[in-house]
């Protein structure tokens, strides 16, 4: 229910949906007759309550065995949308980037995570975005932070007040919140204050639980909440932004502009020489960046967990191949970008846990133009969403795809558009490198100190933005023997 309690309130408003049933008429692109079949719901509302009871996965499962395992028609965010689905609708998708597809976000979404391009309805601002958003998580540029990570991991776990002690019960998921938001604050801005972390994360957690919600700004409404989350993040980052800039100035050398995500973003320019992003573009960039460096992230490497505590003949191929890694390090001596490489089957354990469980809700586009997909019409200004677990649970791609098999990667792997769990194309998740790093450096300092045993054996994953384990995995820790 706790789950649920944020997102009901939107009830309230069926009885006037009712009364709006009466007067509203369909127009324009909904009077083709060869749209995808499906529901739109209930007026304003849309199939919103179904979707916040279900969850994507589940929503679209259902839709996809009622109307058509192709594509299917609803309305969610207040904006009617078409679901494409399985390896052909992500190609679709993917390969007509900018050309038959725009990117497109929830109202809730923009609102908070970039409020900034809402307000200046600029594409040209949002292109900015996503080249600079690339260009700062691209792999040459995160290498550096490795050993940082590693060694904010090893603090951590061992700190004497820490939650992971031999022999003990852990709550993963909310520790991993906490985690993954300091080490992000590192990488982004370089906060190191535990306090100033604090004052950051209380706000930003009431935000980003509003982030995919009906985007009524009345009191109680989990958007209300996230407004008013938002207003503070937005106040502190500029806040800190303020206080780089003035350092940046006072630098006579540039040497230091690339310690984290901030100073590079501060420092870039144009060719002619002015500033690529101002302050405000900036701040709603580093939100954007928390929240993935957060919530997909903390899901991601709670996926994982979860899978290495049930499967003990996977954990055990992790174990033997992370341990290769550390004896082969010196004491004290930190992780680097050749040891990650090492790790190709956590690696690709990692990659099954994503099939079996996406991390993320999908990709949102905007269609461009009239298209056709699966001989059904997607007029001009629909709104699209694809989504990964419509292919990556499919037999004809992946043979017995309940089976959990890290050997699907191996080779040239699955073919093309059958796994997306970050999104595909030119707007292609740019964080999951991020992710990926965070993951193994994690995932290496785990395996090496405990084996797992899940508390609760058949807990669920609730599915929302990111797959959240209904009771925050408690983990019971065992040492190993030597």
């Amino acid at each position: 229910m706790e789950t649920i309690m944020p997102y009901l309130l939107p009830l309230l408003l069926l009885p006037l949906s009712l009364y709006l049933i009466f007067f509203i008429r369909k127009k324009g692109s909904d009077d083709l007759k060869n749209l995808p079949p499906g529901s739109d719901g209930w007026p304003i509302l849309g199939e919103y309550v179904e979707y916040s009871m279900l969850g994507t996965r589940q929503l679209v499962s259902e839709r996809m065995q009622k109307y058509s395992p192709e594509a299917f028609k609803t309305s969610l965010f207040g904006e009617k949308m078409v679901v494409l689905c399985g390896a052909e609708g992500n190609k679709m998708v993917y390969k007509n980037e900018n050309k038959l597809f725009r990117p497109w976000l929830p109202i809730s979404l923009g609102k908070l995570l970039f409020p900034e391009f809402v307000r200046s309805g600029s594409r040209e601002s949002l292109v900015v975005f996503h080249n600079m958003r690339h260009e700062v998580l691209k792999p040459e540029a995160l290498r550096q932070y490795i050993p940082m990570m590693d060694a904010l991991a090893r603090e951590q776990l061992d700190d004497d007040g820490s939650s992971w002690r031999p022999n003990s019960v852990v709550k993963a998921f909310p520790w991993l919140r906490k985690f993954t938001f300091d080490l992000t604050c590192r990488v982004l801005m370089n906060v190191v204050d535990p306090e100033m972390v604090d004052k950051l994360q209380d706000p930003f957690d009431k935000m980003t639980n509003g982030t995919i919600s009906m985007a009524i700004n009345l009191p109680g409404t989990a958007f209300n909440r996230a407004m008013k989350g938002g207003k503070v993040v937005h106040s502190e980052l500029m806040r800190i932004i303020k206080e780089r800039t003035e350092e940046l100035k006072k630098m006579k050398n540039k040497e230091s502009e690339g310690r984290d995500v901030l100073s590079r973003l501060l420092s870039a320019t144009t060719a002619d020489g002015h500033h690529l992003c101002d302050d405000t573009m900036v701040a709603g960039f580093l939100i954007g960046l928390l929240d993935g460096g957060q919530y997909e992230t903390s899901s991601a490497i709670a996926l994982v967990l979860s899978f290495l505590a049930d499967l003990p003949h996977i954990y055990d191929g992790v174990f033997k191949e992370q341990m290769e890694i550390a004896k082969s390090k010196a004491p004290n001596e930190l992780l680097t970008w050749e040891d990650i490489e090492k790790m190709k089957y956590t690696w690709n354990v990692v990659r099954e846990s994503f099939r079996l469980t996406p991390p993320t809700l999908g990709s949102f586009r905007e269609a461009t133009t009239d298209l056709t997909f699966a001989g059904f019409t997607i007029p001009k200004g629909r709104k699209v969403l694809v989504t990964a677990h419509t292919c990556h649970m499919n037999p004809d791609y992946f043979p017995e795809p309940e089976k959990f098999d890290p050997s699907r990667f191996e080779g040239s792997g699955p073919a093309p558009y059958t796994y997306v769990p970050f999104g595909g194309g030119p707007k292609m998740c740019p964080g999951q490198g991020f992710v990926k790093l965070v993951i193994m450096v994690f995932i290496h300092n785990v395996v090496t100190r405990f084996r797992l045993e899940k508390v609760i054996p058949d807990e669920k994953m609730v599915f929302h933005v990111t797959p959240i384990p209904s009771h925050g995995l408690p983990l019971r820790l065992h040492p190993h023997q030597n």
